[in-house]
């Protein structure tokens, strides 16, 4: 489960979301909200116990914004963030997000991208894999080309993996078939959230919407999926209702 699905319950009782969480069934759990060594409020050790606790481990964080390559002297912030995803036995650090006015020019990818490849060197010093999570502006074509197709093509395909979100796919009108083909490996890790079918083509639960799951998930191997995470962006009703209804169909149709 990303958390960032319960953030409104965790900013009043972290603990008792992470046990709920833990008696739905969900192991791993992938953090957001990273601020000067905290998350939740807790620092690294104390939040390790609390998933412990709960039989839970975080393999992955939302940590810091893809804007941070914009600023001068970032790399001493990103060691600091590296270090605290380490203590907490993280293995990806993830740029989760790009605000609108570091996307424009479209040239400001291939800045992104110089900067994932230097702050991939640094996390790895410390054992931790980089990887960016992408939403559907990414797929946006500009001057003929494509923010996603940037950063494949600038960064290190050994030390820069994909977070890939599959609803943020395939509302951009992309395959995540297609994307698997022609990057295969790549995508460690997924985000996976359904697709309602309205007009609006809104958040929906997992198994609730159009996405072909099962489609996907056998092709995980070629994608080098390792681990993915259940997220909806907004629920129509109790987040936890709606993470229960995912959890539920992914066990009863495609974790066997």
């Amino acid at each position: 489960l990303q958390l960032y699905t319960l953030r409104n319950d965790l900013s009043k009782d972290p603990l008792a979301v992470l046990q709920k969480v833990a008696q739905l069934g969900y192991k791993e759990v992938e953090t957001f909200g990273y601020n000067q060594g905290k998350w939740f409020g807790m620092t690294a050790p104390e939040l390790s116990a609390a998933l412990k606790n709960n039989g839970l481990t975080s393999p992955s964080g939302h940590t810091l914004l893809g804007g941070v390559f914009f600023q001068d002297g970032w790399e001493d912030g990103w060691k600091k963030a590296v270090e605290d995803s380490a203590a907490l036995g993280q293995k990806y650090i993830v740029i989760p997000w790009l605000a609108e006015p570091d996307r424009k020019p479209i040239d400001n990818y291939k800045k992104i991208a110089e900067g994932l490849n230097k702050a991939a060197v640094i996390s790895k010093q410390a054992g931790l894999q980089i990887a960016y999570h992408n939403h559907d502006f990414e797929f946006f074509e500009s001057e003929g080309q494509t923010g996603f197709d940037i950063l494949m093509k600038e960064t290190d395909v050994s030390h820069v993996k994909m977070e890939l979100d599959l609803y943020w796919v395939v509302k951009a009108g992309r395959n995540p078939l297609d994307l698997f083909a022609a990057h295969p490996g790549r995508f460690v890790m997924w985000h996976i959230k359904d697709m309602d079918n309205t007009e609006k083509k809104f958040f929906t639960e997992v198994g609730n919407g159009t996405i072909d799951f099962k489609a996907i998930f056998a092709k995980a191997k070629k994608s080098g999926m390792k681990h993915f995470f259940v997220e909806q962006d907004i629920c129509p009703g109790p987040p936890m209702e709606s993470i229960a209804k995912s959890i539920d169909y992914l066990k009863k149709n495609i974790v066997k």
